[in-house]
């Protein structure tokens, strides 16, 4: 055991101890959101600071590029993209490349997907497209309200949704799946839905006599390494 005391930590010679340091730029593009975590608004620390704060941002916003970032929070150092969001700067904390499992290991086996099927199935998102996501909201924060107004208010909990979870798991037609999902679409815009049908793919010789293939709801998995962590979590107001 190495007693360090927190003065010695705080004289590490650290540039990013006490300030956030921009080490290079690179095309927004380029960037793998898996990498991107919690985003934060930073202001201009006082009067000296607004001039390069307002010189940053107006490069920023003639580019298409972002600064990386390197800065030190709750005792470890991070590195953070610099963007240009309403006229602020925001910085997105970004894990390292150590933090973030290969998505190899959760790779499907092989399987055989028709041309139809991947048609039927680019059309369905073309229906499901829309422009604003600001429709979206929290339901399960909705209801948890309205418990415990009824709970204050001495009335009689909501009645429950009706549980969608319990086929989630199962084995699910694909073909059957699509149809339902392409004439929902149809419908849901004022579409005539009775021609939104996605027709089977017929057996070829190798696979006549066999039954449909079928296949089962993917399921969600963590992006983060479960190698051990180098560096303990950091907590900061976010930008939402």
């Amino acid at each position: 055991t190495v007693p360090v005391t927190d003065e010695e930590l705080r004289q590490m010679p650290l540039p990013t101890a006490k300030a956030i340091e921009i080490a290079a730029f690179v095309d927004a593009g380029t960037v793998d959101p898996v990498r991107i975590s919690d985003s934060y608004y930073l202001a201009a620390d006082g009067q000296v600071a607004a001039k390069p704060y307002t010189l940053l941002r107006k490069a920023l916003e003639r580019s298409s590029k972002v600064a990386v970032a390197k800065f030190a929070w709750h005792g470890r150092e991070r590195l953070s993209l610099l963007r240009i969001r309403e006229g602020a700067i925001v910085l997105h904390a970004m894990k390292w490349p150590d933090e973030v499992r290969s998505p190899q290991e959760l790779a499907p086996r092989e399987v055989e997907v028709g041309e139809e099927e991947i048609e039927q199935a680019l059309q369905l998102a073309e229906r499901m497209t829309i422009e604003d996501l600001s429709g979206f909201h929290d339901e399960y924060r909705e209801a948890l309200e309205d418990i415990i107004a009824a709970k204050a208010e001495g009335k009689p909990l909501p009645a429950p949704a009706e549980d969608e979870s319990k086929g989630r798991g199962q084995v699910v037609d694909l073909m059957a799946a699509l149809n339902a999902s392409v004439k929902a679409a149809k419908e849901s815009r004022g579409e005539d839905g009775e021609n939104a049908t996605v027709h089977e793919m017929r057996p070829s010789k190798k696979t006549t006599g066999k039954t449909p293939a079928r296949k089962r709801a993917a399921s969600k998995k963590s992006t983060a390494s479960t190698k051990p962590a180098k560096k303990t979590a950091a907590k900061k107001r976010s930008a939402s």
